[in-house]
């Protein structure tokens, strides 16, 4: 016995397709727009990449710091020139008398506020490639949810059909066919097998 069912894509799915499109467009544009506003800011500072700058072969060397490879090999500069000032000593095993303190204490604010937009241009890009996951799950979602209905037959139908109905996306099973014989003998009748 078999029969046939039709079994339709979900409407929820369509919209949820198109929650995560918008949700995808909003943070590759939010990211865009707030690493142009971090590196705007870096360049108005006017900060130059050290001569001796030894960050990635020293390939930044007298540039303007505003990116987020700049701005690292700018704050590793400065904490090599802490540490040849101190004689590698770090803030914390200086003496509280010693005036090589404040030298110290203003490299370390300084590389603290570097690595502060290290990490904002960081959490763009996750944020702009999470966007791009977004945008291209959405898109999937949204042609898997715009195709055709689609009619099963066979004697598997029936328990396709409960699975389907188990998630409320087919039409119902129609009246059980009578599949087409081989040979002409009858449905169910062994005694003519057919040709040899």
């Amino acid at each position: 016995m078999s029969s046939t069912v039709t079994v339709r894509p979900t409407r929820s799915v369509r919209g949820i397709g198109l929650v995560a499109v918008v949700a995808g467009v909003v943070m590759i544009v939010a990211g865009i727009l707030v690493w142009a506003l971090v590196a705007s800011q870096l360049a108005d500072e006017k900060i130059t990449v050290s001569g001796d700058a030894s960050f990635m072969g020293g390939i930044f060397q007298g540039d303007r710091v505003v990116g987020p490879l700049s701005a690292f090999a700018q704050a590793d500069v400065i904490n090599h020139h802490a540490l040849n000032a101190t004689d590698g000593q770090t803030y914390a095993e200086l003496g509280s008398d010693d005036p090589r303190r404040e030298v110290v204490m203003t490299a370390s604010f300084l590389r603290a506020s570097l690595f502060t937009s290290v990490v904002s241009f960081g959490i763009c890009a996750l944020v702009i490639a999470l966007g791009v996951l977004f945008l291209l799950v959405g898109l999937a979602l949204r042609r898997l949810a715009t195709g055709p209905e689609v009619a099963i037959s066979g004697v598997g139908a029936q328990a396709l059909a409960s699975d389907a109905e188990a998630y409320g996306r087919h039409s119902g099973s129609t009246a059980p066919t009578t599949p087409p014989s081989a040979g002409g003998a009858p449905p169910g009748d062994v005694s003519d097998p057919g040709p040899v």
